[in-house]
């Protein structure tokens, strides 16, 4: 099957860029959501990929579908190591890479991120391709009563994972699972106390303690960050009040 056959069974839409078109797989309402939001839902994420130093390192926790994992590459030349462990999503992230031919620039683990490395269950808000707050957990089965499905998954830590030479020290890491940011963040403490990590976006809960705890911890460990920024981040209202992403500099 050549590209053009391919392309009529895998709808997209495209994104223009200074360096070029951008190409995002979109088979159905929510991916077509995700591209038409691109630069209104996290206008904040947009920017700080901007100021990346071209050929920079990113680790992408959370990557969904790879809105910001394909545009930091594409965009910036950035070297991206993503990682997604909800299955749907992942396929459409690894289709977006290929799709954009940034293969020798991002590559995707379908794996979950934490404080333990084991295996456990990914509860999911539904059983969807561009669908999110999505739980995991290394207690098998907890969570999944109140979830669509209840997948299985792999977790590591960051610390785990470049101490064992999967992924390099990064300039920047994203962090955006819905919920437990905060143990992820311990999993990775050895990593930030790294002065090689320049920067940290990480999507914060201001309603949950555990999450104002990464914030102190993170300043422990050497980072800052704009409270203006944050205020310009968060949401007012809705479902998501008072959520919005910290961007953490050194």
């Amino acid at each position: 099957m050549d590209l053009r056959e391919y392309e009529k069974l895998d709808p997209f839409k495209t994104v223009d860029s200074p360096q070029g078109p951008v190409h995002f797989s979109t088979p159905n309402s929510p991916t077509e959501w995700r591209v038409d939001t691109l630069f209104t839902k996290e206008p904040d994420t947009i920017e700080w990929i901007a100021s990346f130093p071209r050929g920079a390192v990113l680790v992408d926790i959370g990557a969904n579908v790879g809105m910001y994992t394909i545009w930091a590459a594409r965009t910036r030349g950035t070297r991206v190591y993503a990682f997604e462990p909800e299955s749907q999503n992942y396929a459409l992230l690894n289709r977006n890479i290929v799709r954009n031919g940034i293969a020798d620039l991002a590559v995707a683990y379908c794996a979950s991120l934490s404080d333990t490395v084991g295996f456990g269950r990914l509860a999911l808000s539904a059983f969807m391709i561009g669908g999110s707050v999505h739980q995991f957990s290394e207690i098998s089965g907890e969570g999944s009563k109140h979830s669509a499905f209840s997948q299985g998954s792999y977790s590591s830590t960051l610390d785990t994972l470049i101490g064992e030479g999967v992924v390099p020290v990064p300039d920047y890491v994203k962090i955006d699972v819905d919920g437990i940011e905060p143990r992820i963040v311990r999993g990775a403490r050895n990593t930030f106390a790294d002065p090689r990590v320049k920067s940290v976006l990480i999507e914060v809960d201001t309603g949950l303690e555990d999450h104002w705890e990464m914030i102190d911890l993170m300043l422990e460990l050497g980072f800052d960050y704009s409270q203006d920024q944050v205020e310009r981040a968060q949401r007012k209202e809705g479902p998501f009040k008072g959520v919005g992403n910290y961007v953490f500099r050194r």
